[in-house]
């Protein structure tokens, strides 16, 4: 069995080692949601990963509700983040976005009043960040046929500034409770169309924007990110297993580069499973790089690519105060400790801080 620190290829990306960088959201935009320079040094300094997959990046204004997160459907986004990309590029790096629609979980600050927008007429649990501090969320309105063709199209367009911009491909962001999530499970998703009702139909949104965006880029430039086990942000499915085994099936026809699967265990310390993660019972349903994430420490990821249940490991949090862990991890150098109050915090303290080359 391979290694952590064996090589890969990810569709079109050779990758020279299997610890990837996760997708993090740290809030280091400006209000327009366009990258600022801090975010040049954040990446460049984690570009031994072997593959970086960005924070979430907005493909509209419509599903962006993150307070100082950055998108990638105007000029200036496009721009800002191409001097991130070319700078990964430089210190030896891969990098891939990964495109975002929050769906029902923007609040309606970010849309000038409007009501977000899902599948179905729902209301997320808890509370949403704004520039206003914490507010309740609001009830969504459901996408009609029309607005779903819109939002195929949007993230179509996100895949094609992704590439503008300079990043080496795309991961479509299915999970956590977000648009696409809220369209595949059956608790935020009660349609009576062709969108809604059986696994099919509730698979059908992602089908087609990943469709879209592969016929777009090339579907070896592409990645999905499913979180099949448990509720996120109210979102969670009655019968789980057999929902993602189809769609793991589907995006295997349609032939992505690979697939991230999100499943915090149950006894995680970043968000918990409702059970054990479904990983080992899905992996025959998709024939690509299956990629593993949430709460992996190398030990736990050696094993699980011992025993053929992933491919290749995403770490988050110990990118955050470990710029060069794949270092660290080959010379067996303890890692550094974050700052949680540092993660949505809009400066250098706690983002590019932290020291490198474990000096």
């Amino acid at each position: 069995m391979p290694s952590l620190f064996d090589p890969i290829e990810l569709g079109a990306i050779k990758a020279p080692n299997r610890i990837l960088m996760a997708p993090m959201t740290r809030a280091r935009g400006t209000r327009d949601h366009v990258p600022t320079p801090i975010m040049v040094d954040y990446y460049a300094q984690r570009a031994s990963a072997g593959l970086i997959i960005s924070e979430a990046i907005g493909i509209n204004q419509l599903g962006l509700g993150w307070p100082y997160a950055t998108g990638l459907w105007s000029p200036e986004q496009i721009a800002g983040w191409r001097r991130i990309t070319d700078a990964v590029h430089e210190n030896g790096g891969r990098i891939i976005a990964q495109l975002w629609q929050m769906g029902r979980v923007v609040h309606p600050s970010f849309l000038s009043g409007e009501a977000p927008v899902s599948a179905s007429a729902t209301i997320a649990p808890n509370y949403a960040h704004t520039y206003g501090g914490k507010k309740p969320y609001e009830q969504a309105r459901a996408l009609s046929i029309d607005e779903i063709a819109e939002l195929v199209q949007h993230f179509r367009q996100g895949a094609l500034n992704a590439i503008e911009a300079g990043f080496d491909g795309v991961q479509l962001h299915a999970s956590n409770g977000y648009l696409i999530d809220q369209f595949l499970r059956d608790s935020s998703n009660f349609r009576d169309d062709r969108y809604g009702g059986s696994i099919e139909n509730r698979a059908r949104f992602l089908r087609e924007a990943t469709e879209a965006v592969a016929d777009a880029i090339g579907a070896d430039r592409v990645g999905v990110r499913l979180s099949p086990n448990g509720e996120t942000q109210g979102v969670r499915d009655s019968n789980p297993l057999p929902l993602f085994t189809a769609v793991l099936e589907m995006l295997s026809e349609i032939g992505i580069a690979h697939l991230e699967l999100r499943e915090p265990p149950i006894d995680g310390t970043f968000g918990v499973g409702e059970m054990d993660p479904l990983a080992r019972q899905l992996r025959h349903a998709f024939k690509g790089p299956l990629i593993l994430n949430s709460d992996f420490k190398f030990a736990r990821a050696q094993a699980a690519l011992d025993e053929g249940v992933g491919d290749a490991v995403a770490f988050g949090r110990p990118f955050i105060a470990n710029p060069d862990l794949p270092k660290r991890f080959a010379e067996k150098i303890p890692l550094a400790a974050d700052d949680p109050t540092t993660w949505f915090s809009q400066g250098i303290q706690g983002y590019v801080d932290y020291p490198s080359d474990a000096q």
